[in-house]
């Protein structure tokens, strides 16, 4: 899921500790820089765009790369959807934010889709930096509502929104939403 890396729109948070311009800055390179990455023929990579209709026409996402629009409502909203939009096939959601993720996650998270219906990988903060399902079509009434996003109650609230589902969790990874995380970030570069 990636938002149209334009200054205002994304990494706020990042933003009032860095100022607009450096955490545009390191939005537009770690989204790239996550796609190069995560680029296997074992999966197709999909860019769900954010805004809709400057998403689908945007220059600067990579032109071979599929793209659907994230659509309206909140964020549990337009990942429920994007999820539904890829189904039949076993699908995981990730965020732009994460710089230690890697191929090697990925695959982890599509093997566990193998025994359980469900994963997460959770986030230091409390959230989670992928959230997959096998049967992306077969949601739960209620999943992802209620969710208190970008706090650290947002996988417990995730999990609880699905309790049906066998849920697997991976390995945890930090992603980037405040300048405490960056500094974090840096010191281990």
């Amino acid at each position: 899921m990636v938002k149209e890396p334009r200054s205002g729109r994304v990494k706020t948070r990042l933003a009032w500790d860095l100022g607009l311009i450096q955490a545009t800055w390191w939005y537009r390179h770690q989204a790239l820089r996550t796609l190069r990455n995560l680029s296997d023929p074992r999966w197709d990579l999909v860019l769900a765009v954010a805004p809709d209709r400057e998403g689908l026409q945007s220059s600067y996402w990579p032109r071979q790369l599929p793209r659907i629009p994230q659509g309206r409502g909140d964020l549990g909203q337009r990942m429920a959807r994007t999820l539904r939009q890829m189904a039949p096939r076993p699908t995981c959601l990730i965020g732009s934010d994460i710089p230690g993720i890697e191929k090697a996650h990925i695959a982890s998270a599509f093997a566990a889709l193998g025994s359980h219906s469900a994963c997460l990988g959770p986030a230091t903060d409390g959230g989670y930096w992928l959230i997959g399902l096998r049967h992306p079509a077969q949601q739960p009434a209620g999943f992802l509502d209620h969710v208190r996003w970008s706090t650290e109650w947002a996988k417990a609230d995730t999990i609880a929104s699905a309790k049906s589902l066998n849920w697997a969790e991976l390995e945890t990874l930090s992603d980037i939403d405040t300048g405490a995380d960056y500094a974090r970030w840096l010191a281990r570069m």
